[in-house]
């Protein structure tokens, strides 16, 4: 036996000569639907295969201890000025910390929510010391009305303003030494020539034009100068300045010397500090966007009108809201969302409704000293993907469902974030699928059709042999 013979002899497919084999119509049809059974049948296991399988548990946060949590917001208050408005962040761990100016911004806004002008930067509200004398006798201040006031406005080059309620402790403690300045620089520069005059403004009976020149905290010294001040539009924005300065008489009259337009030109020489006078705001509402960290603890956030050095009327604070962003966590960019809802769609279609979570929604005070509380129960979702990058092996995202509630007291009115999170966490990991398991499947599904239709073929033809022979009148 020759070596081709031998190696001819290991064949496990011997062929039939073509001329012992019969073809049929019933094997010719037998053979087309076994075809499309496995045709469909390996489509079937190929979609199994490219389709994302994953495991999803709830499992204890094992947070370090030490971790931050990123907090992003975007919120409009179309009644609380930037000139008070603060972000004040406190948690359970006895954290607090006021008024964050460093990843936080405010843009001043119309009543519409648009922004009207630049990132208004405040800086730290000075605490004034010194308040001066405790009486003063003599005319003082120039009292100005909603009548008078812009008469006044267009007479001097500079007009400061000092607007206060009676009812505010510190404005009491003011007015001895406003009044005392007031009669000071009436003396070195007659009111007569029309360089600068210093006058006050009962808020109480001049309400309209405070909420005109955007006033929420009391006293606020506002200063104006002729040609700058008049130019609004409908929304009734105005350029000037605010003091922030110690509120003693010589602290008053240096500051309100260096105002004073030199003769000659007329130009103003502005020699005060930048922590003593800023930019007031243009408009009276505020946009607060930025971000914060926080510890993996239960905290608040509140947002309000604060200052050391100032009162504010409780019964006229409007604390009406719209959210436009409020989430957890680290921002994902495209590629890490579309990674993220790959293994786990489920996160899509909760990302996308904002009925659960604040985004997008309006919280309005029907009438002022309305104080709302939002209480948010956060839930943090892991995701592990198979991924060999390392900024996708691993994804965090934060959902979270609010429950808001409105409240009326005497206190000055807050929008309060209360957070907090469970210590439980959805932990979903991406299961890997094996080529050779596909590959087996695949084979088994080409044997398996095969051979269950050669067996109905030859079931099929002995039976049609059977019907033959009997109508035949054979034996079988």
């Amino acid at each position: 036996m020759t070596t081709t013979s031998k190696i001819k002899s290991i064949d496990f497919y011997r062929k039939i000569p073509r001329d012992l084999t019969e073809a049929s119509l019933s094997g010719a049809g037998l053979s087309l639907i076994a075809a499309f059974a496995m045709i469909f049948l390996f489509g079937m296991e190929l979609n199994n295969y490219l389709t994302v399988s994953s495991t999803t548990n709830v499992v204890v946060d094992r947070s370090k201890d030490g971790e931050y949590l990123r907090i992003q917001f975007n919120m409009s208050f179309p009644a609380l000025s930037c000139e008070f408005a603060s972000v004040d962040v406190s948690d359970a761990l006895g954290t607090n910390r006021y008024n964050l100016t460093k990843t936080v911004r405010k843009y001043p806004i119309d009543p519409n929510l648009k922004i009207v002008g630049p990132e208004f930067h405040p800086g730290p509200i000075p605490n004034p010391t010194s308040h001066g004398d405790d009486d003063h006798e003599g005319e003082g201040a120039h009292v100005l009305t909603s009548s008078t006031f812009d008469e006044y406005a267009r007479r001097y080059s500079v007009l400061v303003v000092n607007f206060y309620a009676p009812w505010c402790i510190w404005s009491a403690r003011l007015k001895p030494s406003w009044d005392k300045a007031a009669g000071i620089i009436a003396e070195k520069y007659h009111p007569d020539t029309g360089r600068i005059l210093l006058g006050k403004v009962d808020c109480t009976d001049n309400n309209d034009l405070c909420r005109k020149h955007h006033i929420q905290g009391f006293p606020s010294i506002r200063i104006f100068r002729k040609g700058h001040d008049l130019k609004g539009d409908e929304h009734g924005h105005h350029e000037h300045d605010s003091y922030y300065g110690e509120r003693d008489t010589d602290s008053l009259v240096k500051a309100m010397e260096a105002l004073v337009p030199k003769e000659t030109t007329l130009a103003l020489e502005d020699k005060t500090n930048g922590t003593v006078k800023r930019p007031a705001p243009r408009a009276g509402g505020c946009r607060i966007e930025g971000f914060i960290r926080a510890k993996k603890v239960p905290g608040n956030i509140i947002i309000s009108a604060h200052s050391g050095s100032h009162s504010f009327d409780a019964s006229a604070m409007n604390m009406t809201h719209y959210v436009s962003q409020f989430s957890f966590g680290r921002e994902l960019n495209f590629w890490m969302r579309r990674e993220l809802y790959r293994i786990y769609p489920h996160l899509a279609s909760v990302y996308d409704t904002v009925e659960a979570n604040l985004t997008g929604r309006i919280y309005v005070s029907q009438h002022e000293n309305i104080t709302h509380d939002h209480y948010l129960q956060v839930v943090k979702t892991e995701v592990v993907s198979l991924q060999k990058r390392k900024e996708f092996s691993l994804l965090e995202q934060y959902d979270y469902t609010s429950h808001s509630n409105t409240v009326q007291n005497t206190n000055v009115p807050v929008a309060k974030f209360h957070y907090e999170l469970s210590p439980m966490q959805v932990l979903v990991k991406e299961n890997p699928k094996s080529f050779s398991h596909f590959i087996t499947n695949v084979c088994a599904i080409i044997g398996g059709v095969f051979t269950v239709a050669g067996i109905v073929d030859s079931m099929l033809h002995g039976a049609m042999r059977m019907v033959k022979k009997i109508e035949l009148g054979k034996q079988f």
